[in-house]
């Protein structure tokens, strides 16, 4: 992996937190990238870490950030439909799993629900960064399966020379997706200024069946999914100055998105959330520290549920972000960031069908990151300390909400290493203890959730979640030839999550949050062979993963589990073009808890090809892409629709999909 400069540090270093590292470096096509939870920005890691890149986010785009991201080495998707989908990483979800922009909290309420979208979209992102396992903890408890990091460039951190921009234009077939975004970038040495935008138009998508929907009283039978349109829009302005030790910079950026929610055929989504951000850098320094990096931001974000057009249930999430980081000058051969973090958040749910009370959220915490460089690699050690109050606030038009306050001082650390057994090979071991908070929801709520079919319990006497982890990662890299091994394994001696009751309330289904021991072990496989060299080159990367998750309470296993995975990429090149064909087959999932459905077996196959023009004052990236090339009928195992509407929404079928991006 080439030397990573300092302004890329300076993009996505952030460090929240603290803990260790495990190897694999991250493969991306493209410019150079940094990796997230590497805050000194070394040239090697022992992070298990993904970096996708502007170009692998064209190839592989989709609606929703989970989707996207689906297929990485131990990433899968909740997939609510096409339009509201969160990554899961080696089966941890939810609030286990903590999604950055630019390295700073992203505030919604996707973590909430199913069926409530992250307000980010690739088209307006520079590159994705995922930190898988253990060495995520430098983020906190919320981070435990790991780190999604979208990164883009709204507030610029280095000096700019003329004008630049992109545009992008891209169409589908199985959605009938339109869409179309543009950035430009001025500046000089002292100043820089960034503008940004996008929107996104899709309709029903395709599928492979035969699927009923009735969105005006009367039942009609198609091969959509029923009520899964979009229309998605937004942008940004940012701006900053530079000195000769620094910058300060600011940005402010909205996001829209209007979407079905597939599971009901008449129930809509109205979602807008607003941004503003506030960033510093000041390098150099005398004294201990050589540099202080500084960020806040404030988001307001707001969502409406419609039935058939009337307005329901509307939920609210403004909060506030402050972050401190700074790095210490050489003690003992020791090199290391030290630093604080405020969080405070107001969350607020106002309708009949409003599962959770008015709450309010606040924390503090204070991290340590440090290595150790030696001859034979690196030593990285890390710890954070939280304090969290959770309060309910009740409901003023709902009587069912407890309403009461809890505190909470998690406790989050690491250690790891990384060893260079020859040129070619290096073997990396990390361990993690760590502590997360329960959620307002966790703890206070009480009302019917649609989305999960179920009327769902809060238990205001939660302790905290603890678990504790570990992974080896085993690393060979010769030319282009590399191959990655990474074995895990968690073990939690209070996992939350969402317990059947056998009970009813309201006909539906009564489920209540409880703390139970559980276990997670798996394996990740992913490497590259080149198969010919000359003035063209074909190489074959493959790909494994698998993960198994016990109640250990109960002895049955945990729901929405990715079955054993295995895929296959044939990637040729010639000049400027470049084309691949690739297959992924997942296993049929039939280790499930009672009363959810077993998935079959089913394999996907997909194939693009992309051509690279230059003019005289532009590049142009022209791509195609066709994905299910044998309009393969398949139902994701990791799905809560497997289990709550089992057959509202299948895998999308055959599509095409091409575009063009210019460079200027």
């Amino acid at each position: 992996m080439k030397k990573i400069p300092s302004l890329s540090v300076l993009a996505c270093a952030s460090l929240s937190a603290l803990s260790g590292f495990s190897v694999a470096s991250a493969q991306t096509s493209g410019s150079e990238v940094v990796i997230t939870g590497n805050p000194l920005g070394r040239d090697q890691t022992a992070l298990p870490v993904n970096a996708l890149g502007r170009n692998e986010l064209i190839e592989r785009g989709q609606t929703t950030l989970g989707e996207t991201l689906n297929g990485l080495p131990g990433v899968s998707s909740t997939y609510f439909g096409p339009n509201a989908s969160r990554p899961i990483i080696r089966g941890l979800d939810g609030d286990r799993i903590r999604v950055l922009n630019n390295s700073a909290s992203s505030l919604d309420a996707s973590s909430l629900s199913y069926d409530h979208a992250v307000p980010l979209d690739v088209l307006s992102t520079e590159r994705i960064e995922v930190l898988r396992g253990s060495a995520a903890l430098q983020y906190g408890g919320s981070a435990v399966g790991g780190v999604v990091n979208v990164i883009d460039n709204r507030i610029p951190r280095e000096a700019l020379s003329g004008v630049s921009g992109k545009a992008q234009l891209q169409a589908g077939t199985g959605n009938a997706e339109r869409s179309a975004a543009g950035l430009v970038e001025a500046g000089n040495e002292r100043w820089a200024l960034h503008v940004d935008g996008f929107e996104r138009r899709t309709g029903d998508v395709r599928v492979p069946v035969s699927l009923a929907c009735d969105k005006t009283g009367e039942t009609r039978y198609a091969r959509r999914i029923c009520n899964s349109a979009s229309q998605s829009q937004g942008g940004a302005i940012g701006a900053s100055t530079f000195w000769s030790d620094g910058y300060l910079g600011a940005s402010v950026n909205s996001y829209q998105s209007d979407y079905g929610t597939v599971a009901e055929d008449r129930v809509t989504i109205g979602m807008k959330t607003t941004r503003y951000a506030l960033e510093s850098q000041v390098r150099n320094l005398p004294g201990w520290f050589e540099s202080v990096k500084a960020r806040v931001s404030h988001t307001d974000y707001q969502h409406t549920e419609f039935d058939n057009g009337i307005s329901g249930t509307v939920f609210a999430n403004q909060g506030q972000d402050l972050r401190l980081e700074a790095r210490h000058r050489v003690l003992a051969g020791w090199q290391g960031v030290l630093g604080a973090q405020l969080e405070s958040s107001r969350f607020s749910a106002v309708g009949d069908e409003a599962f959770a009370p008015f709450s309010r959220t606040r924390s503090r915490a204070l991290f340590v990151h440090e290595e150790l460089p030696t001859a034979w690699g690196q030593v990285n050690a890390g710890a954070r300390w939280e304090s969290v109050r959770v309060q309910s606030l009740g409901n003023p038009s709902l009587d069912r909400f407890e309403v009461g306050t809890r505190d909470f001082t998690p406790w989050s650390l690491a250690a790891g290493a990384a060893y260079k057994l020859s040129s070619a090979w290096a073997l990396t071991g990390n361990a993690a203890m760590s502590q997360r908070a329960p959620k307002d929801y966790e703890l206070f709520a009480n009302g019917p959730h649609l989305a999960t079919h179920a009327w769902e319990v809060g238990n205001s006497a939660l302790g905290l979640e603890k678990s504790n982890s570990l992974d080896f990662g085993l690393d060979w890299k010769s030319g282009p030839h590399r191959m990655t091994v990474t074995a895990f394994a968690s073990r939690f001696a209070n996992y939350i999550g969402l317990m059947n009751t056998g009970e009813t309330q309201e006909e539906l289904p009564v489920q209540a949050y409880q703390g139970v021991k559980a276990r997670f072990q798996g394996l990740e496989v992913n490497g590259r062979q080149r198969l010919w060299q000359g003035p063209s080159t074909l190489d074959l990367d493959w790909r494994a993963d698998t993960v198994r998750a016990t109640n250990s309470s109960t002895g049955e296993p945990l729901p929405r589990i990715a079955p054993l995975r295995l895929g296959a990429t044939l990637a040729y090149a010639q000049g400027p073009w470049s084309s691949k064909l690739w297959a992924d087959w997942h296993a049929a999932q039939n280790r499930v808890p009672s009363g959810s459905v077993a998935t079959g077996a089913y394999t996907l196959l997909n194939a693009s090809l992309s051509y690279r023009q230059r003019l005289d004052a532009a590049v142009l990236h022209w791509f195609v892409r066709l994905d299910n090339l044998s309009d393969q009928l398949a139902y994701s195992a990791t799905s809560i629709l497997t289990s709550t509407a089992f057959g509202k929404s299948p895998l999308p079928g055959r599509s095409l999909k091409l575009g063009v991006q210019a460079s200027f």
